[in-house]
């Protein structure tokens, strides 16, 4: 079932505020530690508005950047073409060798 924006912005609401809860901190300390205003962070709870900023600074005081990464995945590749130019754009580059240096050259 999709979800409204409004929805989701509740739902992620509540999730900060039982995140800052279990890590039993006032609104005011999790905000200090984000470094963010006390009405910044009560209206990131409140109404999970705030700026893409805010939240991130969020979720780092709330330890919860790993999944912020995950948010917007790479598309599924729908034919095989696409799926090759996807393993060679994530490919790593050829390793380069340094070059060694005799001894007594400069």
């Amino acid at each position: 079932m999709l979800k409204t924006a409004p929805e989701l912005l509740a739902e992620l609401g509540d999730a900060i505020r039982v995140r800052r809860i279990a890590q039993n901190w006032s609104q005011i300390e999790a905000a200090r530690r984000a470094g963010m205003s006390k009405s910044t962070w009560q209206r990131l709870e409140m109404q999970g508005q705030s700026t893409i900023e805010n939240l991130v600074k969020a979720a780092i005081a709330l330890r919860c950047e790993e999944g912020l990464s995950k948010l917007f995945p790479a598309p599924v590749a729908q034919t095989m073409d696409e799926l090759m130019r996807q393993q060679r754009q994530n490919a790593p580059g050829p390793k380069r060798r340094r070059a060694s240096r005799k001894r007594g050259q400069s």
